[in-house]
């Protein structure tokens, strides 16, 4: 029975591919060459969003086939190579393919057309890939366009969910639809929902009619103490413009800046950059911390998270412990139902010369439930608004609203990790086919030398020797994983944290 089954996706795999060119491939290449003409830009850039790294991949070929310059993001690369990815971007690249994991906190304003060829079954996703490019200093009306195939069962579904999320939005207001929607419990909602659709095409009305009910019972529930932010508040132009950018590269700033003076460096302001010492002795004449200056003054650094220099400035920047007395604040822009602990999280991975870490900024309100957009937007609010100190959680307290947060990081922490232990692995992958290239090209010259008994002694030299680096990347597969905890608020008046 397995082995028919097997043939039967070996014949359709190759039925598919005598097909020759995908088809959905030549309507992006289609659809690319219309928007150019509508435009009136033959060097219009294009942000492409699909699921699957494959599909990434299959893309970036055919469209570098035609004549277009490509470059990709995804999970598995680090700080730096989505940083080169996203200037390369903004200056030559005109298409940019990604995925969800890797379009995390980008701000692709210089670009105002995206295309979802690939459509994740939670829409709220969707709201967030616009958002990359819909930001402070989009000059231009955005432009989305989804692939979505008619008359098929996920598109019959995506009809009837958005009508009745439609609904929804419009009884408890958008904001508040968006941050349930976009919760950890809701995302398996969506998913099971689809599942059920394509196993049950009959009936996806009243799959959806399910959802919906849940997701409606879930905001009434949440609306008395947990309404996601209003916008009542007002940037200025200059704070829009300075803050735009990541918050993780304000914070930077901020701790470099006035950190450096008591490591025996020094940091002063000149205009839009900063003339820095370094901890180690060594100057930059000029340097900032944020993209758009980056991409504005080719002629001054940009230094990131990632940078060595900035990195010996804040590793011994001291962490939080379970126990420690919490400060309760009050933050202008939030409105004062929002009540929880706000936290941000480093997660780390170290292997042999090998470390990265990422962070993570997390939000359990005081029901317990964790809310991903909430917390986002207190880390945009953190470095722009005025914080009120109003007391402090006691230290009983403090272990329960501890033990929440770790937990919620650890759970929302998991993807990230998986990506950074990917990227571990595909390093040592690549190291291995670089010691075996290498192993052959050496004991094929070996082979040209006329001595037997020289060639023999030679051979056993560098087959020890591939041992003995074998071994080494071997060794070096084993990683050290590791959260610790930065920073923990208490948002809104201090209280006993719920079991």
């Amino acid at each position: 029975m397995e082995k028919a089954e097997v043939e039967t996706l070996l014949d359709l795999a190759r039925a598919t591919e005598a097909q020759g060119t995908d088809a959905k491939a030549e309507a992006l290449l289609e659809l690319i060459y219309k928007l150019q003409q509508e435009e009136n830009d033959p060097e219009l850039k294009v942000l492409v969003f699909t699921e699957f790294v494959p599909t990434q991949a299959m893309l970036a070929d055919f469209l570098e086939s035609r004549g277009f310059s490509v470059t990709t993001l995804n999970g598995s690369m680090d700080l730096e190579a989505r940083t080169r990815a996203q200037q390369l971007f903004a200056r030559d690249i005109r298409i940019l393919i990604s995925t969800d994991a890797g379009g995390e906190g980008l701000n692709l304003q210089f670009c105002h057309v995206i295309v979802n060829f690939d459509m994740p079954w939670n829409p709220m996703r969707v709201e967030q890939r616009i958002g990359r490019v819909d930001r402070i200093g989009q000059p231009h009306v955005v432009r989305a366009i989804n692939f979505v195939l008619e008359d098929t069962v996920e598109h019959r579904v995506r009809e009837v969910l958005e009508t009745k999320l439609a609904v929804i939005a419009e009884e408890f207001g958008v904001d508040k639809a968006a941050d349930v929607m976009d919760s950890v419990e809701a995302e398996s909602l969506f998913d099971e929902l689809f599942v059920h659709g394509l196993q049950n095409p009959d009936a996806i009305e009243s799959e959806c009619d399910a959802v919906v009910s849940q997701l409606r019972s879930t905001i009434a529930e949440s609306r008395k103490s947990s309404e996601l932010l209003s916008d009542g508040h007002q940037l200025n132009a200059d704070d829009a413009r300075k803050w735009r950018d990541h918050p993780a590269q304000f914070w930077l700033e901020r701790a470099i800046t006035t950190g450096l003076p008591a490591r025996g460096g020094d940091a002063v302001k000149e205009a839009d950059f900063w003339r820095v010492r370094w901890v180690d002795g060594s100057e930059s004449a000029k340097v900032c911390f944020d993209a758009r200056t980056a991409e504005e003054r080719p002629d001054v650094e940009w230094v990131t998270l990632e940078d060595p220099r900035a990195r010996a400035v804040i590793s011994d920047l001291p962490r939080c412990v379970s126990g420690q007395p919490l400060p309760a604040v009050r933050l202008a822009g939030l409105p004062e139902s929002v009540r929880g602990v706000w936290s941000l999280w480093e997660i780390s991975l170290s292997a042999d010369d090998f470390s990265r870490r990422r962070f993570l900024s997390v939000f359990v309100n005081d029901e317990g439930r964790t809310f991903l957009p909430t917390a986002k937007r207190i880390w945009d609010l953190l470095p722009t608004e005025r914080v009120e100190s109003v007391g402090a959680v006691t230290a009983a307290d403090a272990n329960g609203y501890f033990d929440r947060s770790k937990n919620a990081a650890l759970t929302q922490g998991e993807r990230i990790f998986a990506d950074m232990v990917e990227e571990h692995r595909a390093r040592i992958q690549e190291e291995r086919e670089r010691a075996k290239y290498a192993y052959d090209a050496r004991h094929q010259a070996i082979g040209r030398v006329g001595l037997q008994t020289v060639r023999d002694y030679r051979r056993k030299r560098l087959r020890a020797d591939h041992d003995a680096r074998m071994a080494q990347l071997d060794a070096a597969e084993a990683y050290t994983p590791d959260l610790n905890a930065v920073l923990l608020l208490r948002v809104g008046e201090p209280g006993t944290a719920a079991s």
